[in-house]
């Protein structure tokens, strides 16, 4: 067995040898051009004071713990989400009860949730349930209409010392919310047609919230060539205008030789006389 092994080998090689002849220098790599340079960031007026503040608010952490909801073992999938929103707006009449309150349509739609959410005209869509903060259990991502606007409250829960803890509260006009291992993100309608907002909040273990991390402004539709600029067909110049016979003159008949020649000495001669000066008397 032992003696064959030669043999082996040197058949692995030339069959080797064969295969590198046949495939030639295909698959070979080619140059792809030079390098463009590496440009660092230039630094703006170093000299400039760093803001120590904002300049407005950006609600980067919005906790509220939930009044009068409980779970047995702090099962979340127990909690009724239409429960939630009902103390959401018992916590904020501002919002949801007083007489100027933005979004007292939504608060009144509330008696139409007797099925539950995401059913007849219940503003409260359905849930979902997905482990955000990390802790190996399950967290609820809610989300709610804010009638009478086109805005979508989304909100998210968690359990947290036998606490019913929010954790994320954004309002905004809502193209979709996708979740992303422990990330939030909400795609939003922007004013130039073609693109939208991608705005993601991410689980900060530190702030025991979900953070605001990241804002992108993206092209959605594909880019449309500009068609290049037809000029518009011009009607052909107007034909110059022949002028017209003098009434009463005949043309000149052509001659030709010497009386040609004759004509035009006779014509030269009367023309000479016309423009002669009259002699006075």
């Amino acid at each position: 067995m032992f003696r064959r092994r030669p043999a082996l080998v040197t058949a692995a090689v030339a069959l080797l040898m064969a295969t590198a002849a046949g495939c030639g220098d295909a698959g070979g790599l080619r140059a792809a051009g030079t390098t463009p340079t590496a440009i660092s960031p230039a630094r703006l007026w170093p000299s400039l004071r760093p803001a120590a503040s904002p300049a407005w608010p950006y609600d980067e952490v919005q906790i509220e713990t939930v009044k009068g909801i409980t779970a047995p073992g702090d099962d979340i999938h127990a909690v009724d989400p239409v429960a939630v929103v009902r103390a959401e707006v018992a916590a904020h009449p501002d919002d949801y009860k007083n007489a100027k309150a933005p979004y007292r349509q939504a608060a009144a739609r509330l008696a139409d949730c007797g099925a539950g959410p995401g059913r007849g005209g219940c503003p409260v869509l359905r849930p979902y349930y997905r482990d955000l903060t990390g802790d190996g259990r399950d967290d609820m991502t809610l989300g709610f209409r804010l009638y009478p606007t086109n805005q979508t409250a989304v909100r998210v829960y968690t359990f947290e010392g036998h606490r019913l803890v929010q954790v994320f509260a954004n309002d905004d006009a809502v193209i979709g919310v996708e979740l992303a291992g422990r990330a939030v993100i909400i795609r939003s309608p922007a004013g130039i047609a073609g693109y939208e907002y991608r705005t993601t909040w991410s689980w900060d273990p530190d702030q025991r919230a979900m953070v605001f991390s990241r804002d992108e402004f993206l092209r959605t539709a594909p880019h449309k060539p500009t068609r290049a600029h037809t000029p518009a067909a011009t009607a052909p110049p107007a034909p110059v205008p022949r002028p017209s016979p003098t009434p009463g003159l005949t043309p000149p008949a052509t001659s030709s030789g010497s009386d040609a020649a004759a004509g035009s000495g006779t014509a030269a001669a009367s023309s000479a006389a016309a423009t002669a000066p009259a002699s006075g008397r």
